[in-house]
C-alpha cells in the first residue's frame, strides 16, 4: 500500500550496482497522440496561454470566421515560404491562424501547437510564460487582425460579424431636444457587482433612465440654460456574433486591492435583445441570440486558469459520454448475450471498416473491441479463438499484419466486400457498431457541447453550465450567435468543408507522415527494463528480504512488453542457467525495511501489457514457499514498516538515564500496535505518536483498548515516530492563542485639486465634492473657481492625475467622467496650463537613455497618425540633441528598455502607442530588419582551468550599463574554495536571425578583445544566456537557428570555454556538482555533470547519478540544489505529492517542478555520509550571505515605515496602501504595415 513512497529514499538494493554492464535506454522521441474519442483538438499550454488557447478554440468554433478567414488566398495573403523575404508582403497573423484552423480540423493528433503563431504575434518564450487577461487579447487580437487584412477582401471581416453600434441620448425635459452620441463596439462590457444576471444587466444599461435634476441638472446647447433631464441608452445595430464580457474583478477601495466577484451570475442560453434595441419593428427572431461559447476563468485576480464550454454548431466532434452507456450499447450487449454476435469475424471487421485506412495498431484493437462490445478479447473468446495476435494471423484471407506484428489492416480486395456482406447479414448491429462515429449518428435531439481545457477535450451536458453561474471557477466571457444563422447541410460532420486545397494536402501529408511515426515508435518503444531480484541470493532478517552479495543479487532484463509471462519465465530459465527446480515469478517492491515480496504472477497465456506490468518493475525469482530456509510473508498485509521508535537509554543492570534515544525498528503492519514492547523487551508502558497533522505540535497518546488495532488501522507509515514512555511519564501540549482583526473604513466623497500653474492663488489646493458620474469638466471649472484663478484658465488648462511618487501623469480629458476616466475617490489633481489631448492626440512622456531618473521625463503632444521616424525628430530637437544614429524603445512594464520600435513608417496607432507610454530616446542605429545586435560576454566560472587566458581588463568600447560583472553571485558559487563567477565584455555583433548558434560563435571570436584567448573551435564553446547578471538559459544545439531560441532583441550571450567539444542532447541536463570537504563548511572545484534525463527527472535517477560519477554507493551520499539568491541548499529526495482522498494516484515527482526547478547551470552539492552525516550543507558564506539579507530587510522595512509615516502626514484622509502587487505586464501583438 506505502511500499514506494521511500522507494528512492531509502534503496535498500543500490541500483547502480546491480547487473552485469547495465546500460540506459534512451527512449525515442514520441510522437503526438491521436485524437481522443471526441474526435476533436485541443491546444497545448505554451506555459501561460490558457487564455490565448480558449479564445482561439472559439474562433475556431465559430464557422462563419473560420470560412471567411480560409476564403483568403495566397494572392492576398502571400505565402509562408516568403515570410523572410523583405520585398514580399507576407500577412503572417491570418496566414498561421489559417493553417492552425486547418491542424484543429484535419491534423490527426491530441493537441496542436500554437509555437508559430505566437511566434507571429512577435512574443518572445517570456511573453508566453505570462498570464493575461482573455478580455485584453480578445480586442488586441481583433485589432492585429484588421491591421494585418488592410488592402485585402477580407479587410472587414471583424466588422462585419463582430461590430455593433450603441446610441446614447440625453432628452431635455423642457424643450424635448434630443442629444445624441453613437459608439462602436465589438463586445459589451457589463456589470457583475450587485447584479442577478446579465438580462438585469442589459436592463440596467439599455432600459433603465439617468434623470438629471435637483444638484445634478443638465446644461442644454438649445434652452442654454441647465436644465431637468433624462439619459438612456440603446443598441443600435445588433451584429451577427455578440461577444458579452463579465466585469469580474473589481477594486476595493476601503483594503486597496483587486478582488473577484463571485456572486451568482445567471445568463440564458437563448436571449431575445428587442427590448434593449433602439428599433423594435422586426420580428423576434432577428434580435434572438444563441449561446455558444462559455469562456470560464478559474482562480482569483492575480492568477488564475483558463477553459472553455463550446457548442459544436457543425457537429464536428463526437459527443458521447464514455461513463454511460447509450441505448445502443445496451442493445447491442443484449443481443451479444442473445449469442448473435458470437463471431469475432464480424467484429473486427466492423472496427476496421472505420478506420480512414483501415490500418490499426494490434493494441488499439483490442482496446476498440472492449470499448465496442463491453468485454475484453481475453474474457469473450480467448478460450475458444487463442490469442488475439493468432486469430489475425490465421485469417489471413482478410487480416493483413505487419511483419513485427505490430499493426493490421483490412486486406483491400475484400474490404468494400466485408462491408457490404456484414451490412446485409447483420444491418442492426453494423448501425450500432458504427453508430459513435461523427457524421453517422445524427443526435439532433440534443446540443453538442464540449470542455475544452488546453489540450483535453470532455463532453458535456447544456446543464452543466449552470455550474459556472458562481464561485472561483465561473463564467467570464459570453459569446452569442444569431438564432437565424444556419448552417449548409453539406458542413455538417464535415471537418474538410471549405478548407482549401493547399492546406488539404499539407495535412494530408502531415497526417501520413504522424501515422509513420507512430508506427515507428510502437515499434521501437516496446521494451521496457524489468530487475530480476534472484531469491538464492537474498535473505531474510528484520522483517525483509536483504541482498547477500550486491553484484549477483539483482539482474537486469530487457523485455518486451507485448510478450506473455511464459516467455519470461522462458527467458529467465534461459538467463539463469544454474536454477534448478520449479520457479516462481512474483512483484516485489524496494521499501525502507527491504525488499518485499507482493503477489505471484499467474497466466502464462496473458502478455505483460495485459498483466499491467510497469517499466521498472522489481520481479522476485524464488520457490514461491521459502528463502533460505525461511518462509517468506507475502502481500500488502503484511507489508513491513519501518516506524523511528523513541525511549529512554538503559544504563548497565537497567538503570534508565534521562536520554532519549532513536532506533529504527520493522514491524508487520498487521501487527499488533502492542508488540512493539515485546520487541524493546521493556515493561508495559504508554505509547505515543507524533502528531504532526495537528496544529499543535506534540504527542498523541493510544488508549490501551487500542493497543490490539494494527499498525496500518492506526494510521502509521514509513518514517512513523512512535513514542515510548513510562505510565508516570506525563506529556502536555502547548496551546494556541487566537488574535482578531479590526478595519475601519473610511468613506470618501470628495476630489483634491492642487493649484499647478504658476497663477498665484491664495489656496494651494481645494477638495471638490464629487461622485463617480461628475464631470472633469465641472471639477476644473469649480477648482478654477475656488481657488480663485484667473477666468482665461478655463480655455488653457487640464487636471492630470497625481501618482503616490508625486508625478503628474497624462491629462483627463474634460469629456470624461470620473468613473470612465478610472480615478477613484479621494485622488488628487493637478490644475496644469496647457490643453488636454484630443481624441486623435497622444500625450506621451519621453526621456533620453535607458536610466531614468524619476521627474526627468519629458512631455509632448502629438497625432496619433504620426510616424515613428517623425515623432523621433520631434523629441530629438525638444531635447536639443543632434544626429541621426537614435532610435526610440517604448519602456515596459518593469520601467526598464523594452523592444525597440523598429517600422519606422509605422504610425503610433499601427503600434499600439497609447496616451500615457514612455518612450525611450537610445543611441545606436537599429540593425536592419531580420538581423540581432547581441552583446557578448566572456564566463570564465573560477577554478576551471585551462589553455586559455583569464580575461581581466574590458576593451573595445564601453560596456553596457554595469561595466564588467565580476564577483556575481552565480549559481555555481556555493562554497570558499569554488569563488563567484565573473563576466566581462567582449563586444556586440550583429547577426542575421537566420544564422545558427555555431556561426554566432564563430562571429564572436572575431571580436578584436577575443584575440587575446586560445580557442580551437567555436565547438569548446558554451553559449548561455544572460539575465539579470547571470547565466540563465543553456544554448545546447549548434546547428539550430537563432529564430527558433526566440532570443528578442535585449538578449545578452556569454560564452563558456570548455576542455572538450560538447554534443549537449535535447534531454540532457548540464549540472555543476562540487563534493563538500570531509571537516570543512566548504566544497571543493566544480565538475560538470551531464545528466540524461530521458528516464524521467526523478530523484533517485539524480541519486544515482551523481554516485556513478563519484564511484560511490548510493546510499552513502545525499545530495542538494544551491539556491544562491538564497544562500540556501534544499536536499534532494523523493517525495509525493500530497493529494485527498478521492485522488489515490499520486502525483509524479519532477525535479524540473516545485521546490527544486532544477534548470542546467544549477549547483549540485554533495556529501560522503561515511564522513559526515548530518544534514547541513550550508558554508561560512551562506551564513554571511544571510546575516547581509536580513539587515538589508530591516534597512527596506524601516524605510517604508519611514515613507509611510511622511506620505499620511503630506495627505489627509488618504486611504492606506494594499498589499503590493507586482506591475501588470501589457499585453501586446506585433502587426507589420500593409497600408
Amino acid at each position: 500500500m506505502f511500499g514506494d513512497l521511500f522507494e528512492e529514499d531509502y534503496p535498500s538494493v543500490p541500483y547502480n550496482q546491480y547487473g552485469k554492464g547495465k546500460k540506459l535506454k534512451t527512449k525515442a522521441l514520441e510522437p503526438p497522440a491521436p485524437r481522443e474519442f471526441t474526435n476533436l483538438s485541443g491546444i497545448r499550454n505554451q506555459g501561460g496561454t490558457c487564455y490565448l488557447n480558449s479564445l482561439l478554440q472559439t474562433l475556431h468554433f465559430t464557422p462563419e470566421f473560420r470560412e471567411a478567414l480560409f476564403s483568403l488566398g495566397p494572392e492576398e495573403l502571400g505565402s509562408l515560404e516568403d515570410k523572410d523575404n523583405p520585398d514580399a508582403k507576407v500577412r503572417i497573423i491570418p496566414l498561421q491562424l489559417q493553417r492552425l484552423f486547418a491542424q484543429l480540423l484535419l491534423l490527426d493528433q491530441e493537441a496542436a501547437s500554437t509555437a508559430d503563431l505566437t511566434d507571429s504575434f512577435g512574443w518572445t518564450s517570456n511573453e508566453e510564460m505570462r498570464q493575461h487577461d482573455v478580455q485584453e487579447l480578445n480586442r488586441i487580437l481583433f485589432s492585429a487582425l484588421e491591421t494585418s487584412l488592410v488592402g485585402t477582401s477580407g479587410h472587414d471581416l471583424i466588422n462585419r460579424l463582430y461590430h455593433g453600434t450603441i446610441v446614447n441620448q440625453i432628452v431635455c425635459k423642457e424643450c424635448k431636444n434630443v442629444s445624441e452620441k453613437q459608439e462602436d463596439f465589438l463586445d459589451l462590457t457589463v456589470a457583475v457587482k450587485n447584479v442577478s444576471g446579465l438580462e438585469e444587466a442589459l436592463w440596467n444599461m439599455y432600459v433603465e433612465e439617468e434623470v438629471f435634476d435637483c444638484d445634478n441638472l443638465y446644461h442644454c446647447g438649445t434652452c442654454d440654460r441647465l436644465v431637468k433631464a433624462a439619459k438612456s441608452a440603446k443598441l443600435r445595430k445588433l451584429p451577427p456574433f455578440l461577444t458579452v464580457s463579465l466585469l469580474r474583478f473589481n477594486f476595493d477601495f476601503v483594503k486597496c486591492e483587486r478582488y473577484k466577484e463571485t456572486s451568482c451570475y445567471t445568463f440564458p442560453l437563448r436571449i431575445n435583445l428587442k427590448p434593449f434595441c433602439e428599433q423594435s419593428e422586426l420580428d423576434d427572431m432577428d434580435y434572438t441570440y444563441d449561446l455558444f461559447s462559455v469562456i470560464v476563468h478559474k482562480g482569483g485576480c492575480y492568477g488564475g486558469h483558463y477553459h472553455v464550454y463550446i457548442k459544436d454548431v457543425d457537429r464536428l466532434g463526437n459527443w458521447q459520454f464514455q461513463e454511460k452507456k447509450s441505448k445502443s450499447d445496451v442493445n447491442l450487449k443484449d443481443r451479444q448475450n442473445e449469442g448473435e454476435i458470437d463471431d469475432p469475424l464480424m467484429i473486427l471487421k466492423a472496427i476496421l471498416l472505420q478506420e480512414e485506412s483501415n490500418l490499426i495498431p494490434v493494441d488499439q484493437l483490442g482496446q476498440k473491441l472492449l470499448k465496442k462490445i463491453g468485454i475484453s478479447w481475453n474474457k469473450k473468446y480467448r478460450k475458444q479463438h487463442g490469442p488475439l495476435r493468432k486469430f489475425l494471423e490465421l485469417h489471413s484471407q482478410l487480416f493483413l499484419l505487419s511483419s513485427d506484428g505490430s499493426t493490421v489492416s483490412l486486406l483491400k480486395n475484400c474490404s468494400l466486400q466485408a462491408e457490404l456482406s456484414f451490412q446485409r447479414n447483420d444491418p442492426e448491429v453494423f448501425k450500432t457498431l458504427t453508430s459513435e462515429s461523427p457524421g453517422l449518428n445524427d443526435r439532433t435531439s440534443c446540443p453538442h457541447w464540449f470542455d475544452i481545457n488546453d489540450s483535453k477535450v470532455q463532453p458535456i451536458q447544456e446543464k452543466d453550465i449552470e455550474q459556472q453561474f458562481q464561485g472561483k471557477e465561473s463564467a467570464y466571457m459570453l459569446f452569442y450567435r444569431k438564432s437565424q444563422l444556419q448552417r449548409p447541410p453539406e458542413a455538417r460532420a464535415n471537418p474538410r468543408y471549405r478548407v482549401p486545397c493547399h492546406l488539404l494536402n499539407e495535412m494530408d501529408a502531415a497526417n501520413i507522415e504522424l501515422q509513420r511515426k507512430r508506427a515507428e515508435y510502437d515499434s521501437t518503444n516496446n521494451d521496457f527494463e524489468l530487475h530480476l531480484h534472484v531469491g538464492p541470493h537474498y535473505h531474510f532478517f528484520n522483517g525483509a528480504l536483504h541482498p547477500v552479495s550486491q553484484t549477483e543479487s539483482v539482474w537486469d532484463l530487457t523485455f518486451d512488453k507485448r510478450k506473455t509471462l511464459g516467455d519470461l519465465r522462458q527467458s529467465v530459465f534461459q538467463l539463469l542457467d544454474f536454477w534448478e527446480g520449479d520457479m516462481v515469478l512474483s512483484i516485489a517492491k524496494c521499501l525502507p525495511a527491504g525488499l518485499h515480496v507482493y503477489q505471484t504472477l499467474d497466466g502464462d497465456d496473458l502478455t505483460l501489457c495485459e498483466m499491467e506490468i510497469a517499466d521498472e518493475e522489481d520481479i522476485f525469482v524464488w520457490n514461491g514457499v521459502e528463502v533460505g530456509g525461511i518462509q517468506i510473508p507475502t502481500g500488502s498485509d503484511c507489508e513491513p514498516l519501518l516506524l523511528n521508535v523513541l525511549h529512554l537509554a538503559t544504563r548497565g543492570e537497567g538503570e534508565k538515564c534521562q536520554q532519549l534515544t532513536e532506533s529504527p525498528q520493522v514491524f508487520p503492519s498487521n501487527a499488533e500496535v502492542g508488540s512493539v514492547f515485546t520487541a524493546l523487551a521493556i515493561p508495559v508502558g504508554a505509547i505515543f505518536l507524533s502528531s504532526t497533522e495537528c496544529t499543535n505540535e506534540g504527542w498523541t497518546a493510544i488508549p490501551q483498548e487500542d493497543w490490539r488495532k494494527t499498525f496500518r488501522e492506526q494510521g502509521l507509515t514509513n518514517g512513523s515516530l512512535v513514542l515510548i514512555q513510562d505510565s508516570s511519564n506525563s506529556n502536555n501540549s502547548l496551546l494556541t492563542k487566537e488574535g482578531e482583526w479590526i478595519t475601519t473604513v473610511n468613506e470618501t466623497n470628495w476630489i483634491q485639486v492642487k493649484n499647478l500653474c504658476q497663477s498665484e492663488s491664495e489656496e494651494e489646493h481645494v477638495k471638490i465634492p464629487a461622485t463617480a458620474n461628475t464631470v472633469v469638466f465641472d471639477i476644473r471649472i469649480k477648482a478654477i473657481k475656488e481657488l480663485k484663478l484667473m477666468k482665461e484658465l478655463a480655455e488653457n488648462s487640464c487636471l492630470r492625475p497625481i501618482d503616490r511618487d508625486g508625478k503628474l501623469l497624462c491629462p483627463v480629458p474634460d469629456n470624461c467622467t470620473l468613473k470612465e476616466a478610472e480615478l477613484r475617490m479621494g485622488s488628487s489633481l493637478g490644475l496644469c496650463p496647457g490643453k488636454a489631448p484630443t481624441s486623435s492626440q497622444l500625450f506621451l512622456f519621453f526621456a533620453v537613455g535607458s536610466d531614468i531618473q524619476p521627474g526627468t521625463e519629458m512631455e509632448i503632444i502629438v497625432e496619433e497618425t504620426i510616424t515613428v521616424r517623425d515623432c523621433l525628430k520631434i523629441m530629438l530637437e525638444k531635447s536639443g540633441l543632434p544626429g541621426d544614429t537614435w532610435h526610440l524603445r517604448k519602456m515596459d512594464w518593469c520601467y526598464e528598455a523594452g523592444e525597440p520600435l523598429c517600422e519606422e513608417d509605422a504610425t503610433l496607432k499601427e503600434l499600439m502607442i497609447c496616451s500615457g507610454d514612455t518612450l525611450l530616446l537610445i543611441e545606436g542605429q537599429l540593425p536592419p530588419p531580420g538581423f540581432l545586435k547581441v552583446p557578448i560576454w566572456w564566463y570564465q566560472p573560477r577554478g576551471c582551468t585551462g589553455p586559455w587566458r583569464s580575461h581581466q581588463d574590458q576593451t573595445n568600447g564601453p560596456p553596457p550599463p554595469g561595466g564588467a560583472w565580476g564577483a556575481t553571485a552565480t549559481q555555481g558559487a556555493p562554497g570558499d574554495t569554488y569563488a563567484e563567477a565573473s563576466l566581462c565584455y567582449l563586444g556586440d555583433i550583429e547577426i542575421s536571425e537566420d544564422a545558427t548558434l555555431a556561426e554566432l560563435k564563430s562571429q564572436a571570436m572575431t571580436l578584436p578583445s577575443f584575440s587575446e584567448f586560445v580557442i580551437p573551435s567555436p565547438t569548446f564553446l558554451r553559449a548561455w544566456t544572460v539575465e539579470s547578471r547571470r547565466p540563465s538559459r543553456l544554448l545546447r544545439i549548434n546547428q539550430q537557428q537563432l529564430r527558433e531560441y526566440k532570443l528578442g532583441r535585449r538578449t545578452e550571450i556569454c560564452l563558456e570555454p570548455l576542455q572538450k567539444e560538447e554534443n549537449l542532447g535535447p534531454q540532457d541536463v548540464l549540472l555543476r556538482t562540487q563534493r563538500r570537504l570531509p571537516g570543512e563548511r566548504a566544497y571543493g572545484p566544480p565538475v560538470d555533470l551531464v545528466w540524461d534525463t530521458a528516464r524521467g527527472w526523478t530523484a533517485g535517477a539524480l541519486q544515482r547519478q551523481v554516485a556513478d560519477c563519484c564511484s560511490l554507493p548510493v546510499e552513502k551520499i545525499e545530495i542538494a540544489k544551491y539556491f544562491p539568491e538564497k544562500f540556501e541548499w534544499l536536499p534532494v529526495s523523493s517525495w509525493s505529492q500530497q493529494t485527498s482522498k478521492r485522488k489515490k494516484k499520486k502525483k509524479q515527482e519532477n525535479l524540473q517542478g516545485a521546490p527544486y526547478y532544477l534548470k542546467d547551470g544549477d549547483t549540485i552539492g554533495i556529501k560522503n555520509l561515511l564522513f559526515e552525516d548530518d544534514g547541513d550543507f550550508s558554508t561560512v558564506r551562506d551564513d554571511a550571505g544571510k546575516e547581509k539579507q536580513k539587515q538589508l530587510a530591516l534597512g527596506r522595512k524601516k524605510s517604508q515605515e519611514a515613507l509611510c509615516g511622511q506620505s499620511s502626514s503630506a495627505v489627509s484622509g488618504a486611504e492606506s496602501p494594499g498589499r503590493p502587487q507586482r506591475p501588470e505586464a501589457s499585453l501586446s501583438i506585433h502587426v507589420g504595415s500593409f497600408r
